[in-house]
Formats: structure tokens, C-alpha cells, sequence
């Protein structure tokens, strides 16, 4: 990576060495330029993405739900609805679940373990990183673009993505590559008069695969872009490039496979009839989340911006000497481009009440671009701005935090101290010293390299060996593992503690209820174990009681339930011999 660094779109390539003959230096300087970068960006994604891949449990609720629905779809054989066990889950479209239920294939059905469900998105955030730099390498320099892809890669919203078995790092993908296509039509290189067909499949294809996977999120941010161009330029024709008359066709043919069976689905008036999805997907999920705060997600504007410094961690680094610099060159195509990419998005994304932070990933390609620039071309004298001071100190904060988060996971959530915790934290504290000497030194771009290098390996170990490790804070891990050892293969209800990732540990027919419910069913023999949670007890036993059911309390777990914020203590009962 440094030698790209140190490479200009205009360096002579070095003659061969009089110990070689000149065909061979010739050829291995060709793989090298060719081949390298995207050996080092894959080698990169998978020291990023493969840590805590297997090993970290579901997290609720969000994956949790994704990956059941997901496994149900492999149980029923019913490949065309979707389900969180009795419940129609009609919010998202078909897309990523197909994906996982492909991938849980090949890894033992429904029986494959998190992992299986989570490759898609590591896979696609591969796919973004790459996208990003085969659509800038031309239209740029090769240090620029490997800077940017670099970036997206480390950022800490795209590893936490790629490491969850949901919609958001496929969406990114399909952002990336739509994206891409339309700055080749945007700013065709010199001498192209046609967008190579392989750029309009990759537009009108990606924004098919993206409908599929969360229905208009990336044609809102393509449009949104197209329509800043637009106006600002006062130009139009260079989206004839596009050719909509041969594309579209090929979105459709994407989306209406689905599209069409899951409305010939039967059952009028049923919750899984096929126009009800439709329905319940924009009156029930699409516009609360337009006109207010679904599910308590709501927040003011300028949310996204304030959770920057960390989300978009460590571009942050540079990101305000970079935004700077980038109005200051808003006439350069390129940097334009980039600016229609984030603003008008971001705006919109600000203004819905509904938010969540991973809500504004697709813009953030556009941002590790702005920076990558920034910190290819940037001189001493503008790192040392005060804009660019206060970038520096907010980064700085931000690794120091995730060094201190790194060895308090243990002794909050574990009351013990991980030792391996401490070599992650002395990872970002010392690499930050490290990072920050570059800047003082003057060199933007080696800062960058470094304080990539120094998230690859920190979060590396917090991702592999802290966050995996800690039995408080997955109570879900431990109550799936306490039940299979008290009664293999129980039939379970679980009152007070009522997350998915319970349901994807133990069997889809694990029962959710309430302590009444609970009661009724072990009283019942519909199940053999049930799971209460501490401020339930009380209603379970008068339950059991009226029921004339005795019980038996077999054992106690403790964790602390994230989703809700607090600890819960949850007792395994099961009917008194």
C-alpha cells in the first residue's frame, strides 16, 4: 500500500533490472500493478470481516428476526413468504433472504449455525469495497482509489454490518455499484462515446437487486443525486447514456419474478395473501417510518452528523479538512459527483423522523472518496488548520473510547477482566499515538494507511476474542445452552425475556408469551421447560397455582437483555416430578 502511495497518475514504471531479462520484469510488473491492489483489498475485507464471523452469537432483534425468517424458509420449503415463526414478516422484500437461505444450504440447511447466515452480507461488503475502487481506479489516480476502498472497508459501520445477516451491507453494494455505473456515464473517460454496456447492466442491475432486497432506499439516493446533477449543471442529456430503453427492462426482469408470486399468493383477506405484503409493507413499516419515530427510533435532525465522528470511525480523521476542501473544488466533476452522492441524501435522511445510524451507510462511499482525495493530494500546511485539529481530536476521542469499551466489556457485563482485552486496547491507544505522528509529520496519507492497519487489528481482537467471550451480555447464548443441558431437546416457553435470538438458538417453535401462557402450557405438556424472566415470576406462579400445577425451578441465568437496556434474571422451571 505505501508504494502505491508513492506513485502519481504520471510516475514512469522503473526499467528493468540488468539481472532479468526484460520480459520477465515486465510481466511481474504488470501482475503487480494489476493484480495487487485487489489482492490487498480482499486481503484486507477478510481481516476486517472474518473475525467473530462463527463465534459471535445473533444479535436481537433486527438479525435475529432476518436469520429465523430465513431458516424458516428452508424448514417449510416455502421459499415465496416470509415468517418469524407464525407471524408474516411483511417489511422487506424477498432479496436478502434468499441469499441466506442459499448460503444456510450449503452449510448444513436449517441446522447451519450464524455464520452460514451472515455471509451474504460479508460477501457483499467485499463486493462494495471492490465496486468502489473498479469504478474509481480510472477516474482518478490508483492511490486515491485504493485509499477510498481502503476506508469504506475499515469503516466501523461497514464492518458491523458485514458482520450482521441483514439488508444493510447488500444495500450497500447495490448502492456502490449503481453508483459507479453512473459516474462512468457522468464522466466518461476521454474518448468514450457510448457507456460500455457492462455499465449500463451494472446500473439497471443494481438497482433491480436493491428493490429486491429493501424496496425505493437506493433509487431514492440515485435519484436524489441524478436530479443535484441535474440542476446544478443545468444538464440532462449525459443520462441518455444510461440507455433506460434496454435497462429497464432488465430491473424489471429482476423484480417481478417475486413480485408476481408473491401476489398470486392465496388467501384473500389473510395476513399472507399476496397483496396484504405489499400493503403491510408500506402502510406498516414505510410511511411510520416517514411521518413518525417507528418502533421509538425517532430522533432530530442532525442525528447522523453527530454520530459521524464514531460511525464513520476512522475516516474522521480527515473528514473535515476533507469536506473543506471538497466545496472548495465543487466545480471538479468528480468531487461534485461526490457532493450529489452525500447532500441531498443526507438531507432527506435528517429529515425523516425514523432513524437508526446505519440508515445513512449508502453515502458513506462518497465520504471515503472525499477523504481518500483529500489525503492523496492534501499538504502539510492544511492538515495543520484548525478545522482539520479538531478532526484529528475528535478521532483520537473516538480510539481511545473503543480502547477503554474494549476492556469494559468484560468486567461490566462478566465482572472480570479479559486479559486478551488489554492487548486490543493497547492495539488502538498505541496505534493512535502512531496514527497522529503521521499528521504531525505532515504526511495525510500514511496517517490514513496507519489508522486503517490500526482498526484492522483492533477490531480484530474485539470482534474475535472480547465481544464473543462475554457471557453476560448474550443471554440468549447462555439460556439456549442451559436448556439443551437440562432437558435435551425441550420444548420451551419464555416469559420476560422474549428476544428472537432465543427462537433462531433453541427451535422454531420455542413460544414467546406471557407468564400466564407459560403456565398453561406446562401445565398442558405442550412444553417442557419454561424460561421466566424475574419481574414475571410472580404472575407464573399464581398461574401455575390456579392451573394446579406444581413446579419445580431448576435453575437461574443472568444477562443483560441490550434490546430493552437492563439486566433480567430468568429461571428454568419445569412440572414437579
Amino acid at each position: 500500500m505505501i508504494r502505491l502511495l508513492r506513485q502519481t497518475p504520471h510516475s514512469p514504471v522503473p526499467g528493468p533490472s540488468p539481472s532479468r531479462r526484460p520480459g520477465e520484469e515486465t510481466r511481474w510488473q504488470r501482475w503487480r500493478a494489476q493484480a495487487g491492489p485487489w489482492a490487498g483489498l480482499i486481503a484486507l475485507c477478510l481481516v476486517l470481516f472474518l473475525p467473530g464471523m462463527m463465534t459471535l452469537p445473533p444479535f436481537d432483534r433486527d438479525e435475529a428476526r432476518f436469520a429465523q425468517a430465513s431458516r424458516q424458509m428452508i424448514e417449510s420449503g416455502d421459499y415465496i413468504r416470509i415468517s418469524f415463526q407464525h407471524e408474516p414478516r411483511n417489511k422487506k422484500p424477498i432479496g436478502i433472504y434468499w441469499a441466506q437461505a442459499a448460503s444456510a444450504h450449503l452449510f448444513g440447511g436449517k441446522d447451519a449455525p450464524i455464520g452460514a447466515y451472515r455471509l451474504p452480507s460479508m460477501l457483499a461488503a467485499m463486493a462494495a469495497v471492490l465496486l468502489l475502487f473498479a469504478g474509481l481506479r480510472r477516474q482518478t489516480d490508483p492511490a486515491t482509489a485504493f485509499l477510498a476502498a481502503s476506508l469504506l472497508a475499515a469503516t466501523l459501520l461497514t464492518v458491523v454490518e458485514a458482520h450482521l445477516a441483514k439488508t444493510d451491507a447488500s444495500l450497500l453494494a447495490c448502492t456502490v455499484g449503481a453508483l459507479m455505473a453512473l459516474l462512468r456515464a457522468y464522466r466518461p473517460l476521454d474518448g468514450e462515446t457510448a457507456l460500455p454496456l457492462r455499465y449500463v447492466a451494472l446500473f439497471w442491475g443494481a438497482l433491480g437487486a436493491a428493490i429486491l432486497v429493501k424496496g425505493p432506499v437506493v433509487p431514492m439516493v440515485v435519484g436524489a443525486t441524478i436530479l443535484a446533477l441535474g440542476f446544478s449543471d443545468k444538464a440532462w442529456a449525459w443520462l441518455k447514456r444510461l440507455r433506460p430503453v434496454l435497462g429497464l427492462p432488465l430491473t424489471v426482469l429482476i423484480v417481478a419474478p417475486w413480485t408476481l408470486a408473491i401476489l398470486s399468493q392465496p388467501g384473500s383477506g389473510s395476513a399472507t395473501a399476496g397483496g396484504n405484503f405489499f400493503v403491510d409493507a408500506i402502510r406498516g413499516d414505510l410511511l411510520p417510518k416517514l411521518v413518525g419515530s417507528q418502533e421509538g427510533h425517532g430522533a432530530p435532525p442532525g442525528f447522523y452528523l453527530a454520530l459521524l465522528a464514531v460511525t464513520f470511525f476512522p475516516g474522521t480523521l480527515l473528514l473535515i479538512p476533507a469536506a473543506r476542501a471538497a466545496w472548495r473544488e465543487r466545480f471538479d466533476p468528480l468531487v461534485r459527483f461526490a457532493l450529489a452522492w452525500v447532500l441531498p441524501s443526507w438531507l432527506l435522511f435528517e429529515l425523516i423522523p425514523t432513524k437508526l445510524p446505519h440508515y445513512v451507510l449508502p453515502l458513506y462511499p462518497a465520504l471515503a472518496l472525499l477523504v481518500a482525495r483529500f489525503a492523496a493530494t492534501a499538504a502539510a500546511e492544511s492538515i495543520g488548520h484548525w478545522s482539520a485539529r479538531l478532526s484529528q481530536a475528535l478521532w483520537a476521542l473516538v480510539a481511545l473510547v473503543l480502547a477503554a469499551v474494549t476492556v469494559a466489556l468484560g468486567l461490566y457485563f462478566d465482572q472480570e477482566l479479559n486479559p486478551i482485552a488489554l492487548i486490543g486496547a493497547a492495539i488502538f491507544v498505541i496505534g493512535a499515538g502512531l496514527t497522529l505522528r503521521w499528521i504531525w509529520r505532515g504526511s495525510a496519507a500514511h496517517a490514513l494507511v496507519t489508522a486503517v492497519t490500526v482498526v484492522a487489528l483492533g477490531y480484530g481482537v474485539l470482534l474475535s476474542a472480547v465481544l464473543p467471550a462475554s457471557s453476560g451480555f448474550f443471554l440468549s447464548r447462555g439460556l439456549a445452552a442451559m436448556a439443551e443441558s437440562l432437558h435435551p431437546g425441550a420444548r420451551l416457553a419464555a416469559a420476560g425475556y422474549a428476544e428472537p435470538s432465543l427462537v433462531f438458538l433453541t427451535e422454531t417453535t420455542t413460544r414467546l408469551t406471557d407468564a400466564e401462557t407459560a403456565a398453561q402450557l406446562l401445565a398442558d405438556r405442550q412444553v417442557d421447560l419454561a424460561l421466566i424472566g424475574d419481574r414475571d415470576i410472580t404472575k407464573f406462579r399464581a398461574a401455575a397455582d390456579a392451573a394446579g400445577l406444581t413446579v419445580d425451578a431448576l435453575a437461574i441465568e443472568r444477562g443483560f437483555n441490550y434490546s430493552k437496556g437492563r439486566w433480567v434474571t430468568v429461571t428454568f422451571f419445569r412440572r414437579a416430578a
